[in-house]
């Protein structure tokens, strides 16, 4: 039986004693009513800047700023990972979709930490062009998703292609760093003009995000080795997975942002677990890339014709199976569930049997739990699961499937 190093469990046990801790001294609570009055009042005397900004609608500037936020946002990296894994640049992909995990889980934490507003609408005009839009526009402000993200992903990009390059110089650093830099700017620019964030909104995403990536280039060496030659690590993964369902702030009203958590630690689990098992196969750095006579561009839309209908697939049949396990096996273990939208028959009410032998269960989950609610959402368990087995695909079903293809 493989051992499990002490580093391992010392992790699960910080992380399960601040849930306790927060939990009991009402942490994010108290860190609220600090911080919320303070944003609060800078995204009202904000407002006078929006306005100003917005003064030069244009159509034109309403379908730019629209479509930068389609490119930089959580949906376009979903769909845009897999086709880099499929591209051959492989350590790249699986670095950048841990860190899009992480940027998610942090950001949308501070988020419900902190739930302070969006400018008000009105008098701020507010374009949602898209469904994904909409949803954002339902999270709280502080701080950007998208200036956050933009900062921390194409900076990696940019230290990935730099330490790659063979001919290195210092107009080349320049001009990388300048082009970074212009992206931000226009994404932040677009935000507030599009009057989905104050300005104190995105100094806080541009502040995070630079203190994220500098962590990031830090500890990137060592999240990689551990990946793909450490011990334990597919179920270190899904015990730190499970536990980061539960270590997230209680939102002073509930929005969509703990779903896009919870969907996008479902992606990490799935991607760090078929790496770990595929690695030698698929994953190592000697694999074919494309612009390469190993990988022609048509062989690589041969990988996306096959690859894409695959995952959607194995995500429709993860979400079904899901459906029907995760409420049997709950309800098995007395443990009472709720469903808000995956399962119709548990909307609006708590499974299993009212009699008092089932209440004192339902106290004892809440109990290890550690949360104050009479039932569980299932939906976060179907959620999970299903952006799980979406991500392992990515990376092991889709990647066995060219094997056998010659692809």
């Amino acid at each position: 039986m493989e051992s499990i190093p002490m580093w391992q469990g010392v992790s699960i046990c910080v992380i399960v004693s601040w849930i306790v801790i927060s939990s009991t001294l009402n942490v994010t609570q108290k860190l609220r009513s600090f911080t919320q009055p303070w944003v609060s009042r800078h995204v009202l005397t904000g407002t006078p800047l929006i306005l100003q900004i917005q003064k030069f609608q244009h159509g034109f500037l309403d379908a730019l700023f629209s479509g930068l936020s389609c490119v930089v946002s959580v949906p376009f990296y979903t769909a845009f990972l897999p086709l880099l894994f499929w591209s051959g640049h492989v350590r790249l992909a699986r670095q950048m979709t841990l860190l899009m995990a992480f940027c998610d889980y942090l950001g949308n934490c501070i988020k419900d930490s902190v739930s302070a507003p969006r400018p008000s609408c009105p008098p701020v005009r507010r374009v949602t062009a898209t469904k994904d839009e909409k949803e954002n526009a339902m999270e709280y402000g502080l701080p950007s998703s998208h200036t956050l993200n933009t900062v921390c992903l194409s900076g990696y990009l940019l230290h990935y292609v730099l330490s790659y390059a063979h001919n290195r110089d210092a107009v080349m650093i320049l001009a990388g760093v300048g082009m970074v830099c212009l992206l931000v700017a226009l994404i932040g620019t677009g935000r507030i003009y599009l009057g989905m964030h104050s300005l104190v909104d995105i100094i806080g995403g541009l502040a995070i995000g630079l203190a994220i990536l500098a962590f990031w280039l830090t500890m990137h060496e060592y999240v990689d080795n551990f990946i793909v030659s450490g011990q334990n690590v597919t179920p270190f993964w899904a015990a730190l997975s499970l536990v980061l369902l539960f270590a997230y702030p209680t939102p002073e009203f509930p929005t969509p942002s703990y779903e896009f958590h919870t969907a996008f630690n479902g992606v990490a689990l799935g991607i760090v677990s078929g790496i770990q098992q595929t690695y030698h196969q698929f994953h190592h750095e000697d694999v074919s890339r494309i612009f390469t006579p190993q990988l022609s561009i048509p062989a690589f839309i041969g990988r996306m014709l096959i690859g894409i209908p695959t995952i959607l697939l194995v995500k429709f049949c993860s979400k079904a199976l899901a459906k029907w396990i995760l409420p049997v096996v709950s309800n098995t273990l007395g443990i009472p569930i709720r469903s808000t939208i995956y399962v119709p028959y548990l909307k609006g009410s708590v499974s299993g049997k009212k009699s008092d032998e089932s209440k004192q269960l339902g106290y004892i989950q809440k109990l290890l739990f550690f949360s104050h609610q009479d039932s569980f959402d299932v939906d976060t368990g179907i959620r999970f699961l299903q952006y799980a087995g979406l991500a392992w695909s990515v990376v092991d079903l889709v990647p066995s499937m060219f094997s056998q293809l010659s692809l």
